[in-house]
């Protein structure tokens, strides 16, 4: 057992009984440190996402890790060991304002676009295919295209495997709710 499967089993969350109890914020100073605490929890099990904070507490960069609070601890420790040092940690209960989905999406009939900052994914929802994806300046946006456009999103990597940019990760929101979108759709035609 290597050291990492160790952590892994003394500080991963069992079952999330208390999952819905209460939810935090993780602030920190950067966008790329918000995108590797992101990986990293996800990559041990939790339950988190990349949301958008408040403007009542956004004080380094404009990307927060949402998580449950029962799993408080074990964040903070992981978050630690790995140098990642959050600005603040914050209940989502205690603000007046609550984070914002970082995706938005827009029928137009026969194609879905979902929107994540400023990259888009569209997609024909009849063939689930993708059609176009746009926006963004970083590097590599365009391999990214070439590598989704004209595939089905059922069948294509996660945007993340193949970029490393600040691009790539809005874009691997906006693919996760398409594929969500039409996954979802699929199943209510097929029943």
């Amino acid at each position: 057992m290597t050291i990492l499967d160790r952590i892994k089993k003394r500080l991963v969350p069992g079952k999330k009984e208390a999952f819905e109890k209460g939810k935090g914020l993780i602030i920190l100073n950067e966008v790329s440190e918000a995108m590797q605490a992101e990986k990293m929890l996800k990559g041990l099990g939790y339950g988190v996402r990349g949301v958008a904070p408040p403007p009542e507490i956004r004080k380094g960069c404009d990307l927060a890790v949402e998580f449950n609070l029962i799993d408080q601890l074990g964040v903070e420790r992981l978050l630690k060991r790995s140098g990642l040092s959050p600005l603040d940690i914050v209940a989502l209960d205690t603000l007046s304002q609550k984070p914002l989905d970082i995706t938005k999406e827009k029928d137009f009939g026969r194609y879905l676009m979902v929107t994540a900052a400023n990259m888009k994914i569209t997609v024909d929802k009849e063939k689930g295919t993708i059609v176009n994806i746009s926006g963004g300046g970083c590097p590599d946006v365009p391999y990214l295209t070439v590598s989704l456009v004209g595939k089905k999103i059922t069948e294509v990597e996660n945007p993340r495997e193949n970029g490393y940019s600040l691009c790539a990760y809005m874009l691997e929101k906006a693919y996760e709710k398409a594929l969500s979108i039409v996954n979802t759709r699929q199943m209510r035609e097929s029943a």
